[in-house]
């Protein structure tokens, strides 16, 4: 095997690179210098990329957020306002996203068949539709076996609200899930001194070694594996990450007092501090009934962290390897109901991209005029997720073997939206 010299200039970790040399040269014994420096070459371009997903759960209207169309019939009283892009314009209730238009990319044209949220949600998490007992990986799951560091101490994904899950990729890309941003995470305090608790995990591991050897050596080693990704984590100093208590307070204003607020703040900590994937629920935009009010209250939260977010990775140099995703399932009916909602629409809604070498300031696709199909350059969900990995420099084709072992790609179909990159 190739000796990796000790004062390689390169931070990779040893597995990662090892990781990413094609398998077949690894069988073959072939492995040379040559094929270490390209890997590593390749790899440190990856260094530092990310993924936040801003992920509006139940469904947003594209009418009352990024594709608003005043004056169809019975389309309701949502208005148009200008944005910093001339000849674009959003809903009424987006005054600080409006300003921020010029570093977004927005979607008006996405389309699928799924209308049930579990499904669709599901589907928009992974790429697939639910399938019998298999438990697809999420996106973000396939993201961090790709680019996260094996030896980073905080976890790879981690979530502000629950989100779908790992699947069959396991518990090194499981999300952390975080319930309430503005504290730490009440998990990741260590209750007695460093050394002591280093006793205990010796205890622990000499107990679970006595059950792994009486038939229990699947669930002891993924149990140990768990603790020790904790016990780094807890262990590790840049938990402080997790603390939005160290930001001041003009910053916590700008993105907003709430929970959608400061967990858009948490997530610039997180990848700022080395995070690969981090998504931030906001629930409630199922909006069956009384949308117009609803609505009102929800982009209050959401309208200031997202524009926040994206100012404040802009800033900080983090915007161009950031990718901020916002989305929902799907999005609402052209006509308001009887109800003053509307309801699931799977056929054509919309999304917006910024950051990871998107170009902002434009509008991709569009919708009919009446708002109820994709009248130019649909986008599919494969679509999407394709052109996400091609910004993130990550492999969409790369294939994982499911429990039955069945081959599944990251992404299966789909072609990266062009248009996006400049």
């Amino acid at each position: 095997m190739t000796d990796f010299s000790p004062d390689t200039p390169s931070t990779l970790s040893r597995r990662r690179v090892l990781k990413a040399v094609p398998a077949t040269a690894l069988a073959a014994g072939t492995v040379g210098l040559a094929d270490v420096v390209q890997v590593e070459a390749e790899e440190l371009k990856k260094q530092g990329r990310s993924m936040i997903l801003l992920w509006m759960a139940g469904g947003p209207s594209q009418f009352e957020t990024l594709d608003p169309k005043p004056g169809i019939d019975n389309g309701g009283p949502t208005k148009a306002i200008s944005t910093a892009v001339p000849g674009i314009q959003v809903a009424e209730y987006w005054p600080r996203v409006a300003k921020t238009i010029d570093r977004f990319s927005l979607i008006r044209s996405m389309t699928n068949k799924e209308g049930n949220h579990q499904r669709a949600s599901y589907q928009l998490h992974t790429g697939y539709v639910p399938s019998g007992s298999v438990k697809h990986p999420s996106l973000s799951a396939s993201i961090a076996e790709q680019l996260a560091n094996p030896d980073f101490e905080l976890p790879a994904v981690v979530s502000v609200g629950r989100t779908t899950g790992s699947g069959f990729l396991g518990v090194d890309y499981e999300p952390f899930t975080v319930n309430n941003p503005g504290q730490l995470p009440q998990n990741v305090a260590v209750p007695v001194p460093a050394r002591r608790y280093r006793r205990r995990l010796g205890l622990l591991g000499r107990l679970e070694q006595e059950f792994s050897g009486r038939g229990g050596k699947t669930v002891v080693a993924n149990h140990q594996k768990l603790y020790k990704k904790s016990s780094r984590m807890v262990l590790s100093k840049n938990v402080s990450a997790f603390d939005i208590s160290e930001e001041s307070d003009s910053l916590k204003q700008k993105y907003g007092e709430t929970s959608f607020g400061r967990g858009c703040l948490l997530a610039r900590r997180l990848v700022e501090s080395g995070v690969t994937f981090v998504e931030v629920v906001s629930r409630g935009w199922d909006t069956h009934f009384d949308i117009f009010e609803r609505i009102t209250a929800l982009s209050e939260q959401v309208d200031p962290a997202v524009a926040a977010l994206v100012e404040d990775l802009e800033t900080r140099g983090l915007l161009e390897k950031t990718l901020v995703v916002w989305m929902g399932e799907f999005g609402r009916t052209p006509r308001v109901n009887s109800r003053t909602g509307r309801d699931h629409y799977p056929r054509v809604f919309s999304a917006a991209v910024a950051g990871g070498g998107v170009k902002g300031g434009q509008v991709i696709g569009g919708s009919s005029a009446n708002g109820t199909a994709v009248a130019d350059h649909p986008v599919s969900v494969p679509d999407l997720f394709c052109s996400i990995c091609h910004s993130l420099q990550v492999d969409p084709r790369k294939e994982h073997l499911s429990p039955l072992g069945r081959p599944m790609k990251v992404v299966d179909g789909g072609k990266v939206v062009q248009d996006l990159f400049a």
